[in-house]
């Protein structure tokens, strides 16, 4: 199953998200993994309202993972170099990186793509 990881600062739209999610080649997918804490936010909520699947990844194992790119402020926050990468390597067992985290043009979100072992 292939999954978008996401990153997202605060004030992003959908729109955001989506052009993330198309400059990291996940157009049309409607998995989506992102940090626990922001499980809540309106954001999550309007993208589940359009029919995304949403899986939220515990701080704890978005810390455990190196990423192949670094942000300061993901480090600080997060513990990981990307948080993007990190929920999409974190939303199955066996997951790849297929595409490192992108920057949607407004730089309000980031996408990475990520295929899992999983069979779902």
């Amino acid at each position: 199953m292939k999954i978008a990881g996401i990153g997202f600062r605060s004030g992003a739209t959908v729109t955001s998200v989506l052009d993330a999610m198309e400059r990291a080649g996940a157009a049309g997918l409607r998995h989506l993994a992102v940090p626990a804490a922001k499980r809540d936010d309106p954001l999550v909520s309007e993208l589940i309202a359009q029919g995304f699947g949403v899986t939220p990844i515990p701080q704890e194992a978005l810390a455990r993972i190196t990423t192949p790119t670094q942000s300061r402020i993901s480090l600080q926050v997060y513990g990981t170099g990307s948080v993007a990468e990190a929920c999409a390597l974190a939303a199955g067992a066996r997951s790849r990186l297929l595409i490192a985290r992108v920057v949607s043009a407004d730089r309000m979100a980031t996408a990475a793509l990520a295929e899992t072992g999983d069979n779902s």
